[in-house]
């Protein structure tokens, strides 16, 4: 039988993480959780700034993070689809691998800011997503991330998109 995996996602907004993140469940037969989904579920129309994002997110954290580690321990697989895009962020996650004991992948979507500009504008358009970001929340959300380094002791995947 084979041991799970926590596959963790980072890469910038409207990159693509959200669809990696399906597709590596499907493939993966493993079990999907999407902070989006999470907080759009449990904190309809609180989020209006990025200081509401971070505290509900934080909160969602502590329930979540207890959770996958015992999936994981089951024997499951399972596809984190929370942004692991600071080292704070993937240090956290990663932690979750760490005390279940298993492996752990970063899938890093390697993407120009100009090109996901262009996909969170048709997304925001479409409005089929959890959540809209404006140009400024773009820029201000962008700032913080930064890719993740083989340096912090990771597992990395590039996806160039």
């Amino acid at each position: 039988m084979p041991k799970p995996v926590l596959h963790l996602i980072s890469g910038k907004i409207a990159s693509g993480k959200s669809t990696l993140a399906k597709n590596l469940a499907a493939e993966q037969s493993a079990i999907l959780l999407s902070e989006d989904h999470w907080l759009s579920r449990l904190y309809p129309n609180q989020i209006r700034s990025v200081t509401d994002y971070v505290r509900l997110s934080r909160q969602i954290r502590e329930v979540v993070g207890p959770l996958v580690v015992d999936v994981l321990n089951t024997g499951v697989t399972v596809v984190l689809d929370f942004p692991a895009n600071t080292p704070e962020d993937r240090q956290w996650l990663r932690g979750l691998a760490d005390s279940a004991g298993v492996a752990h992948c970063v899938h890093y979507l390697e993407v120009d800011d100009e090109t996901c500009r262009g996909r969170l504008h048709i997304r925001n358009r479409r409005a089929d997503h959890e959540f809209a970001a404006t140009d400024a929340e773009f820029e201000l959300i962008t700032s913080y991330f930064r890719a993740p380094d083989e340096d912090e002791g990771l597992q990395i995947k590039i996806h160039r998109l």
